[in-house]
């Protein structure tokens, strides 16, 4: 009898948590499939996509060498679609050193993505800044998140010729 009971308690208790359990939006998509990644144009104004933190001013166009600049520019990584939203990121680098990582576009339709974002950016940021490059370990819990961000800054980086 005391089994019977504490089996149908256990099983009250999962119903409850399964009934309970919530999930993420499915992506943006257009008529033609899923929103592309696309990649931004030197010296070209953006507009940012639903989700956007703050307007994308051009980037500074660097020496068609691939060499380093010696002074500072700012460059603007492309936009990459995640499982939940937009990333993109912007650096600023004088010479070879990163000394500015800036989140223009981050995943924000619902709360949990901006608590996401709230403690993954700027963990990432200061990996960054203390890596002076984009291999750097993910947050956990803001995986798609970090995916996105680093890949966004290696594209950036990439334009600059750091590695």
């Amino acid at each position: 009898m005391k089994r019977a009971i504490v089996t149908i308690a256990a099983t009250i208790a999962g119903i409850v948590l399964l009934l309970g359990f919530k999930t993420h939006p499915m992506p943006e998509t257009t008529s033609t499939g899923p929103v592309a990644a696309s990649s931004p144009t030197a010296g070209a104004s953006q507009q940012p996509s639903s989700g956007a933190t703050a307007a994308v001013p051009p980037a500074t166009a660097t020496p068609a060498t691939g060499a380093p600049a010696t002074g500072t520019s700012t460059l603007t990584g492309t936009t990459v679609e995640t499982q939940y939203g937009p990333v993109q990121v912007q650096v600023t680098v004088t010479g070879t050193k990163i000394t500015d990582v800036t989140a223009i576009q981050v995943p924000s339709g619902n709360g949990r993505d901006q608590q996401i974002n709230s403690y993954a950016i700027p963990q990432l940021t200061q990996e960054v800044l203390t890596a002076q490059s984009a291999h750097v370990d993910m947050v956990s819990g803001g995986t798609y998140t970090s995916e996105g961000y680093l890949t966004s800054l290696q594209s950036a980086l990439d334009k600059i010729g750091i590695k």
